[in-house]
């Protein structure tokens, strides 16, 4: 395999597997330029993106691929290792993954069911999610520490894309244990390549079950479709798979970060509960402050694409990753102070957390009244919740994909009357 080779401020820079520095490491990228010369884990040389505008060029220009079967040439030549940990994010056949007309076929059925109209219409449904899952909360007592991660983070999400979905109720559990395996970027090759052949398992039984019992969801129509042979074997449980891991993984740590941020900030705190600042507003800055997926995992330029205002070439088949996190602190959009934690902020609304372009998050308006509506929910019922250790104690989750906290021990003190 050929070594990147190096950027005018020296040798490729390694990305950490275990995301212990994400935003460490995306101040260090930022001050190598726009675009920086990466090594992935497992020793595979990429560039990774900062840069907010030259993100927003690279998503939408035509001449920038998702899909790694046509366009990435280690990928095409074999210069993969058979068992690199991170190859779930290029085998998939899905939208995520696809590009030009493909991406449109296999995006197109996806898209109704998460279109704005028909999520907002979700609100009660979450709002009942949400104060059921505080009720089971509620029975902790005022001075107990509780993982609210693992009990409301975790779950609240899970449990909005499953209804929405039509996933059976003894199938949540199971897709809750094992969709985080497909964002941990630190583990063995043998571990790597068990997370996604768990989901596999189980979305072969959701196939058998919307196959035994059709229903008005999206795993139904994309049954139909296979069944109409509009879609391959593979190319329906991959879809599953992405409406389910990231339909859940984002909201999560959406969820994760406020929740730490406010917590670590009163007086903020303070601002969103009286109303003097909007929950619109809360959700906005803190996904900008930690874009819920760091990095996103790859494009490919189709041919050699020169970038104008820059200056840089990047060469076709080369890989390229998006750092959402790193843009999300550029401190020519947010100011110097774009590291801190602001819900005051005007330019909180100017991030990129659910990507830009033909490959924006269909699921970001439902991440956003999911939040809007969980936050706001549980600082009502809890108003003096607050962290049981320090902020800088929490442990990130390891990966440098997605980013969250592996767990946020809380005392949720006394309850509002």
């Amino acid at each position: 395999m050929t070594t990147p080779t190096p950027t005018a401020t020296g040798c490729p820079y390694s990305l950490g597997a275990t995301g212990s520095a994400i935003q460490r490491e995306g101040a260090e990228l930022r001050a190598l330029g726009p675009a920086a010369r990466v090594v992935l884990p497992g020793g595979i040389p990429a560039w990774s993106v900062t840069d907010p505008e030259l993100i927003r060029r690279l998503l939408t220009s035509p001449d920038v691929s998702k899909d790694a079967y046509q366009h990435w040439t280690a990928y095409k030549n074999g210069d993969l290792p058979p068992d690199w940990p991170l190859r779930i994010w290029v085998d998939v056949r899905n939208a995520l993954s696809a590009y030009g007309d493909e991406h449109r076929r296999l995006r197109r059925p996806l898209a109704a069911a998460f279109s704005p109209r028909r999520v907002r219409t979700l609100a009660p449904q979450i709002q009942a999610i949400t104060d059921d899952l505080l009720d089971e909360l509620q029975n902790a007592g005022p001075d107990e520490v509780v993982d609210l991660r693992a009990q409301f983070a975790w779950r609240l999400p899970l449990l909005v894309v499953n209804r929405l979905l039509g996933v059976p109720d003894d199938l949540h559990d199971a897709f809750r244990d094992a969709v985080g395996g497909l964002f941990s970027t630190d583990l063995s090759p043998e571990d790597a390549a068990a997370a996604p052949a768990r989901v596999y398992e189980l979305i072969t039984e959701l196939i058998a079950v919307k196959r035994e019992q059709p229903g008005d969801d999206v795993p139904s129509t994309l049954v139909a479709a296979r069944a109409e042979d509009r879609l391959s074997d593979q190319e329906l449980a991959d879809s599953l798979m992405l409406i389910i891991g990231a339909g859940h993984e984002t909201t999560v740590n959406l969820l994760d970060h406020a929740a730490v941020s406010l917590m670590s900030h009163p007086a903020q705190l303070a601002m969103a509960t009286s109303g003097e600042v909007s929950w619109e507003q809360v959700v906005e800055e803190a996904l900008r402050h930690e874009a819920p997926i760091a990095t996103i995992l790859l494009r490919f330029p189709v041919q050699d694409v020169h970038d104008e205002p820059t200056g840089l070439y990047f060469g076709r088949g080369e890989a390229i990753a998006i750092n959402y996190a790193a843009a999300g602190r550029d401190r020519a959009t947010h100011g110097q102070d774009a590291d801190a934690f602001d819900v005051t902020r005007h330019t909180a609304r100017d991030h990129l957390a659910f990507g830009y372009g033909p490959h924006l998050c269909l699921g970001s308006e439902l991440a956003r009244i999911e939040a809007r509506i969980a936050l706001s929910s549980l600082f009502a019922r809890f108003p003096a919740l607050r962290l049981a250790l320090a902020p800088d104690e929490l442990r990130p989750l390891p990966s440098f994909i997605s980013n969250g906290h592996q767990q946020i021990p809380v005392v949720l003190g006394p309850t509002a009357v």
